[in-house]
C-alpha cells in the first residue's frame, strides 16, 4: 500500500456519516408526541435544542468496540443521527418532556394552555 492509499483509507476511516434517525409523530388535544429511534445514541450524547420555533434533535452513534481493538471492517464507523422539525406558535417548547430508553427518543412537547380546547359551562338564570 502506498501513501496515498494509507491516507485515503485514514481519511475514510474518520468521517462523520448524518443519519436521519425514523420518526412517528401523534397529536392529540393536550400537544405533539414524537418518537425517533436512535440506536446506539447515548444520554451523553444525546443534544435537544430548541431555536426560533425549529427543533433541532442530534446524536452520537458511540459503537461498542471491545478493548484494545481496532476494526478492521465497520459498515458505520462514526456516525451521527440529525433531525430539524419546524414546530407551531401553538406548542410550549418551555415544557418539552424527553426520555431516552434502548435507543427510542421520546418527547411529548405539550400545547400552550391557552391554545387547548376547553369546555365552557353554561348557567341557567
Amino acid at each position: 500500500m502506498n501513501n496515498q492509499q494509507a491516507a485515503s483509507r485514514s481519511e475514510r476511516r474518520e468521517e462523520v456519516q448524518t443519519l436521519l434517525p425514523l420518526v412517528d409523530v401523534f397529536e392529540d388535544k393536550d400537544g405533539i408526541l414524537l418518537i425517533a429511534d436512535m440506536p446506539g445514541v447515548a444520554k451523553d450524547q444525546l443534544e435537544l435544542q430548541v431555536e426560533n420555533d425549529t427543533l433541532l434533535i442530534e446524536g452520537k452513534i458511540t459503537p461498542d468496540t471491545p478493548e484494545n481493538m481496532d476494526a478492521i471492517y465497520a459498515e458505520v464507523r462514526l456516525a451521527r443521527y440529525s433531525r430539524a422539525f419546524s414546530l407551531s406558535s401553538e406548542l410550549d417548547t418551555a415544557r418539552i418532556d424527553a426520555q431516552l430508553r434502548d435507543g427510542v427518543l421520546t418527547l411529548r412537547i405539550p400545547r400552550h394552555a391557552h391554545t387547548q380546547p376547553r369546555k365552557i359551562e353554561v348557567k341557567v338564570t
